[in-house]
Parts: C-alpha cells; sequence; structure tokens
C-alpha cells in the first residue's frame, strides 16, 4: 500500500510550537520536547555557572570561550539545541548577527533524562561528530554521572565518567575543578558521613 509523502519539517514549523516546549530539526524530522524539568535544569543551570567566571570572563581562569545556554545551532540541515555549548574565541571572536550559530560549537554539554538520552546519544552524538565539535559532555543528574569524550579522527573517545560527588577536571576545562554534588539536587546527593 502506498504511504503519502513525509513532509520535511522547516524553520517556521519551530515558530509554531508553544513557548514551554523546545524543538529540533534532525534528518527534516520535527523533534520536540518539554522544557527542562528542575533537576535538568538545576545540573546545566550550575555547569554553565562554574565556567562561566573562568572560562567566559577569566575571573579565576583562563577566558577565551563563550558558554551559553541552549543556544540554536544550525548545522548544515540540522537544527539542534543543546543545553549547553562552547565557543574559544579564536574561532568565534564575536557573536553572531543572527539570533542562532551557524559555526559549530567545540564544546557540547548534553544533560540528559529519560526522554532525552536515546536522542541525545543515538542521534545527536553522531551530527555534533559530523560537525567536528571537539568535546561532548553528557550529564546525567538522574543516575548522577558525567561522561567526557574527545573527538578523534571523526569518532568519540571516552576520556572518563564521573559520579555522586566526585571532583572532575576534565577536558577542555582541566583549569578548573568541578564538583559534581553542586550539580545535583539536595535531595538527590548521597548522605553526608558524619
Amino acid at each position: 500500500m502506498n504511504q503519502p509523502a513525509q513532509r520535511f519539517a522547516t524553520y517556521e514549523d519551530l515558530f509554531a510550537l508553544p513557548d514551554h516546549v523546545i524543538g529540533e530539526i534532525i534528518h527534516g524530522q520535527l523533534i520536540t520536547q518539554p522544557r527542562p524539568a528542575p533537576k535538568h535544569a538545576l545540573a546545566s543551570s550550575g555547569l554553565g555557572m562554574k565556567f562561566g567566571d573562568p572560562f567566559q570572563y577569566g575571573r579565576g581562569g583562563p577566558g577565551g570561550w563563550w558558554i551559553l545556554f541552549e543556544p540554536e545551532l544550525h548545522l548544515g540541515p540540522h537544527i539542534l539545541v543543546p543545553d549547553l555549548a562552547g565557543w574559544r574565541r579564536e574561532r568565534m571572536p564575536t557573536l553572531p548577527d543572527e539570533a542562532y550559530f551557524s559555526l559549530a560549537p567545540d564544546w557540547v554539554c548534553e544533560v540528559l533524562s529519560p526522554g532525552t538520552a536515546r536522542t541525545d546519544r543515538a542521534v545527536k552524538m553522531p551530527l555534533y561528530a559530523a560537525q567536528q565539535v571537539n568535546w561532548l559532555w553528557l550529564l546525567d543528574p538522574d543516575i548522577r554521572t558525567l561522561e567526557v569524550y574527545s573527538l578523534s579522527d571523526g569518532h568519540w573517545l571516552l576520556e572518563g565518567t564521573w559520579k555522586d560527588d566526585d571532583a572532575v577536571r576534565a577536558v577542555p576545562f582541566e583549569e578548573v575543578t568541578l564538583h559534581l554534588d553542586d550539580l545535583w539536587a539536595p535531595e538527590a546527593r548521597p548522605p553526608s558521613v558524619k
């Protein structure tokens, strides 16, 4: 039986979405998800705040980066919205005039949730590799883990995995120690030992 031709999503389809929905276009398909849940938003905000001062503003760190929450990326035919992304200022000295970025970031962080983990891993990771994003972090506030990947010959190489309250120094931000327990909601932290 013949099926009707499938219509490819367009940029205009994103404007028709309600405010509480994030939309992406991946392989011509409109992918939607609700705004981040509180644990997800806390982890993403905490990470952005931790790296903003030393890497974006140069306070207590080397500077030289743009670190942005949920930037809209136009990478070839795909429109992606990572939770966090960073560009080295030597590659992007000024922010674009458009409302989106057509230059692939140097670093991307996806904060995983049950509703996004499959797409983040199976669909977006290969796209980021194809676009030559150098570093990818996967942060999961539900199981309290961080996975750090580096791009090597077009493939992701796992640099390390950290959990719970580990102290992390990882590429490309190894100049600053990240304490994972700062990213988790208090009720998600392991109990203190007294």
